[in-house]
């Protein structure tokens, strides 16, 4: 993927903050769509269909975690990435972003060299999923890596990007005990540093979208898919 074809919407109720972090990106050569709260977000969003979004969280009218977790209901955003820019480095605040289906958190302030090359790095989270594993069908439940999308018995269920990549890990190998550290590896990279308690956030999400019997918890080691 092209720099130049590549859109990244930044939000933040901050000018500053959209001029000098915008400007360091369009250097870059990357389209930037700018945005000052949650509300303009999802509207500028559904314009252009950024590849990657960088949301502020303390945003006047929307806040970026309900922002996110909005985005993340949309299906035609389902492959975009959102990353939180924020000053605000409580755990309390990084855990309900990933749960509100971030993929990565970045704290403020960020020097503009560490801010290209963790974009560059979440940009590379794009990948063609090989042909063979494109769609994966596991009883009911069929899963179209091509398309991002989940199909369980005739309804579509919309996931956010790391539930997705985390589901396909885990039900490419049914029965197969996935350690921690290789879902980590695996599906957030590694550049990203999360918490194992990340994990468990998403296992959760996904017991209650796909089924709790789908999902195995094996103490001190991981997690494994049940067919």
């Amino acid at each position: 993927m092209k720099r130049k074809d590549t859109k990244i919407l930044l939000v933040d109720d901050e000018p500053d903050i959209l001029e000098i972090v915008g400007y360091n990106l369009t250097a870059e050569g990357y389209q930037v769509i700018t945005a000052e709260n949650g509300v303009k977000a999802i509207s500028q969003a559904k314009k252009h269909k950024p590849h990657l979004i960088i949301l502020d969280v303390m945003m006047p009218e929307m806040d970026g975690i309900e922002a996110c977790e909005k985005l993340r209901n949309i299906p035609d955003l389902s492959e975009t990435v959102i990353t939180f820019l924020t000053a605000r480095g409580e755990d309390y605040s990084q855990v309900a972003g990933f749960d509100a289906g971030a993929d990565d958190y970045i704290t403020k302030p960020v020097k503009p060299k560490v801010l290209i090359s963790k974009v560059k790095a979440l940009l590379r989270r794009f990948k063609e999923p090989e042909e063979e594993e494109a769609k994966m069908k596991l009883g009911d439940l069929v899963i179209n890596r091509e398309e991002y999308k989940i199909i369980k018995g005739k309804e579509e269920i919309v996931l956010p990007r790391k539930e997705f990549e985390l589901l396909a890990l885990l039900a490419s190998k049914p029965g197969k005990v996935f350690k921690r550290e290789d879902i980590l590896d695996s599906v957030w990279g590694n550049e990203v540093v999360v918490g194992g308690r990340t994990i468990d956030v998403h296992i959760r999400k996904l017991r209650e979208k796909i089924g709790d019997d789908r999902f195995k918890t094996v103490k001190g080691v991981g997690y494994k898919f049940v067919n």
